[in-house]
């Protein structure tokens, strides 16, 4: 599955019953709980980084992005939102872009 194909089922479920839907149902509780399941599952993402483990890294990196693309369309940021910016991104380093943000 792309990252394109999971973007599009997120946004079908917004409108999906909460009691079929995991999607749904973290939608239905808001972008405040949307964004406590990222962090917990970014969180889990570096601690299996740090202790070397590839393969429950790449699950949990795989939690963490469905988690991330959850909590943006809570606040309705698109995957083509994200992709806007890191095109517009990519005419500059990346040290620049960074001294710009501050």
């Amino acid at each position: 599955m792309s990252l394109t194909d999971l973007a599009t089922t997120i946004a079908a479920r917004k409108s999906a019953d909460p009691e079929s839907s995991w999607t749904a149902k973290l939608l239905s509780r808001g972008p405040e709980k949307c964004a406590e399941k990222f962090g917990e599952e970014a969180v889990e993402a570096i601690i299996e980084c740090v202790k070397g483990d590839r393969e429950k890294l790449t699950a949990e990196a795989a939690d963490a992005l469905y988690h991330l693309l959850v909590m943006c369309a809570s606040r309705d940021v698109t995957l083509a939102d994200i992709e806007a910016e890191l095109d517009r991104r990519q005419s500059q380093s990346g040290l620049a872009e960074r001294a710009a943000r501050g």
